[in-house]
């Protein structure tokens, strides 16, 4: 049972561990893809039943690209195919969809995907479904950077808050937990300036076995926790 007074009001995953899932089962490595995206929507939809605001997944990072072109290729093919697949799905749930990173550089048809979901579903008010794609956290801050010194804001001027706006990430709240499935315990760079407080959870469950249930778990244990952001919590009942 959760503590209805405790739901994070967004949370942000690493889907870790589609291809070992694959490997241990003989299968493809598009397959677990393929599984891992399927579970996505699973995860997804039990989000928005349980009340989170806005989920961050990390998709395809800029080091990705990396990846041999055949599997770069297929998951393309695969992010397409999910795109115009699940419009519909979007629209049904009143859920925004936004994407954050260099959206510029995946295939141009992926982009004119992208734009169409992003302007059908921005004036839903359910579920902020955001995707990083091509996306890194020291890049994400890197090209605010860029923003800020081609800008007029004065270096004086510049706050926490106003460089908030900058990010891909403007207007949406910083994530309260960040869950890493497949027993990597790094967050491998996802989030870094929004997730300076954020509860980090850590699972050895491959992302394609990743179920409702799992995410219920995680987000028990961070109902557990005292959040202090840097403060030292007084208690009223102190004398």
């Amino acid at each position: 049972m959760l503590l209805s007074g405790r739901i994070p009001k967004h949370i942000g995953i690493i889907m870790d561990g589609n291809g070992r899932w694959a490997e241990l089962r003989g299968l493809p490595r598009i397959e677990g893809h393929r599984r891992g995206a399927e579970r996505a929507k699973e995860v997804i939809e039990a989000a928005a039943e349980i009340g989170i605001k806005a989920l961050t997944l990390y998709a395809f990072s800029i080091e990705n690209w990396q990846r041999p072109s055949s599997e770069v290729m297929t998951l393309m093919k695969l992010l397409e195919f999910y795109l115009k697949k699940e419009l519909s799905e979007l629209m049904a749930k009143d859920m925004v969809f936004k994407t954050i990173g260099e959206i510029w550089r995946l295939p141009e048809d992926i982009q004119n995907l992208i734009r169409d979901a992003e302007e059908k579903t921005a004036l839903n008010k359910g579920v902020t479904l955001i995707i990083a794609l091509s996306y890194g956290g020291r890049n994400e801050i890197l090209r605010a950077v860029k923003k800020i010194l081609s800008s007029d804001v004065r270096p004086e001027e510049l706050t926490e808050e106003s460089f908030d706006s900058f990010l891909d990430t403007a207007g949406l709240p910083a994530p309260d937990l960040i869950i890493r499935t497949s027993g990597e315990m790094r967050i491998s760079n996802f989030l870094l300036w929004q997730g300076a407080y954020s509860e980090l959870y850590f699972t050895d469950t491959l992302w394609p076995d990743f179920t409702k249930d799992e995410l219920l778990i995680a987000i028990r244990d961070y109902q557990m926790r005292e959040r202090r952001f840097g403060a030292i919590v007084t208690r009223s009942d102190a004398p």
